[in-house]
């Protein structure tokens, strides 16, 4: 096995400055830095990650704590978890993904002394995740919000994205407007912050237009979508539109339309919100969507959390990001009626 001795033989240096480059604890010449890691490369060693965890006490891993990854994660998730791990990297730090359904789960996570600290994903408006999190002292930052708006978190800004994604369906003359959210195995009351938030802003901007909501719940598959079709073509025949948080319902929504006669976008406008460009375009005709910023906010909780870690935050952070209108072709005027 290749050893730091040996890295330190081949780059003429010694093995406390190959310790340096390899951990980051010291600042080291440039040109010093190229050869160790020319010889790194050329030697093909491997730090002993838990030989520096006891030697620093530290591991320099952070964990992403989603509550179910057990049904299939869907592509915004995807580009959430990748960003996060990308930017953790980029700061000499390893992202694992750390499944939490159970209170036992959690107890590993916190009993092992594995991580340095956590990041949340698909944050409940009253998470028991962030009670374990905070009595432990763990230290963690959220992708979304719970109802303590002062721990540290990284949000889409549901607000906004409702409000620009309304706007532009009433620029295309629509007056009543559907909401199709996805449902989920929370317990009533607790669905994740995300779809509690948008719901909020939905119903807030139908009050203020004077118009009667219309919200539609249902699982995030193509079946689901389907039977969002189903119910606003029987209990919501006058909307003419639809904002849609729920991504894996997307083809099944304009699909199970189309079977029930109503063409997109000739009598049903829908706009897919919090998504990704490449799932609207993905479907016939393609989305417009409310494009989500996973990879900005992804990359802004992992240096929230790290900058917590070392000591370089000033105060935690609060950051709001809208989603960005990317128009397609299931936008459309809507139909006069008869």
């Amino acid at each position: 096995m290749v050893t730091m001795r040996d890295v330190a033989e081949r780059a003429n240096v010694s093995i406390a400055t190959v310790s340096f480059v390899i951990n980051g604890t010291k600042p080291v010449a440039p040109a010093t830095r190229a050869r160790i890691e020319a010889a790194i490369e050329e030697l093909d060693y491997r730090r002993n990650v838990v030989a520096r965890a006891l030697a620093s006490s530290r591991t320099r891993i952070l964990a992403l704590l989603h509550p179910d990854f057990e049904a299939r994660p869907n592509a915004t998730v995807i580009q959430f978890v990748m960003s996060a791990a990308h930017g953790a990297r980029e700061r000499g730090y390893d992202l694992v993904l750390w499944p939490v359904n159970d209170d036992e789960q959690m107890s590993h996570l916190l009993a092992g002394g594995l991580v340095d600290g956590a990041l949340l994903m698909e944050v409940q408006i009253h998470d028991s995740r962030v009670d374990r999190l905070v009595a432990s002292r763990v230290p963690f930052a959220l992708i979304g919000r719970t109802d303590n708006d002062d721990l540290p978190y990284v949000d889409i800004d549901f607000a906004t994205t409702i409000d620009q994604a309304v706007d532009h369906l009433r620029a295309f003359g629509h007056e009543r407007v559907a909401l199709v959210t996805q449902r989920t195995k929370a317990a009533p009351g607790n669905e994740p912050g995300r779809i509690m938030r948008a719901e909020a802003a939905y119903l807030d901007t139908m009050a203020a237009l004077g118009r009667p909501p219309a919200v539609i719940t249902v699982e995030g598959t193509s079946a689901g979508g389907r039977e969002a079709a189903r119910t606003l073509h029987e209990d919501f025949p006058d909307a003419t539109a639809v904002i849609l948080l729920n991504e894996g319902a997307s083809a099944g929504l304009v699909k199970g339309a189309r079977a029930l006669g109503r063409a997109v976008p000739g009598d049903l406008s829908i706009i897919s919100a919090s998504t990704t460009r490449e799932l609207g375009e993905m479907i016939e005709p393609s989305l417009t969507v409310m494009a989500a910023p996973a990879a900005q906010l992804g990359r802004l909780a992992a240096d929230a959390l790290i900058d917590q870690l070392e000591g370089v935050q000033d105060a935690p952070p609060h950051l709001l990001i809208p989603c960005t209108l990317v128009p397609g072709q299931s936008v459309g005027p809507a139909p006069v009626r008869p």
